[in-house]
């Protein structure tokens, strides 16, 4: 018997909201949204961190590249495998952020 009142009270709050919904008035925007400070910062906030993630991610990867061999030449057979899989990670994971990186940057460029 409780069951059937918290659905019955569901339906109730889901026709209060809807009916808020639709009897909200519309709310129209003016002036122009493209020469905005928010768009043009987050634009070049965008392009920068994108230019910097290039830069950076190839770095980082290297590093963590040459620590994961001088940790594999120090390990056994089995955790050689664990430290080789780790460096195809690494390898991988630079190429899909200097990859996304790039198609950022083209993206934001078609906007400009």
């Amino acid at each position: 018997m409780g069951g059937k009142r918290y659905f019955r009270q569901h339906i109730v709050n889901a026709y209060a909201a809807l009916w808020l919904l639709l009897s909200a008035p519309p709310a129209f925007a003016s002036g122009d949204i493209k020469g905005s400070k928010l768009v043009t910062g987050t634009e070049k906030l965008i392009g920068d961190v994108t230019t910097w993630l290039m830069i950076l991610a190839p770095i980082v990867s290297g590093l963590l590249i040459i620590y994961f061999c001088i940790r594999r030449s120090a390990a056994d057979e089995m955790d050689t495998k664990k430290w080789n899989n780790r460096i195809i990670v690494a390898v991988v994971s630079c190429i899909g952020a200097v990859l996304g990186s790039a198609t950022l940057n083209i993206l934001i460029g078609y906007y400009k």
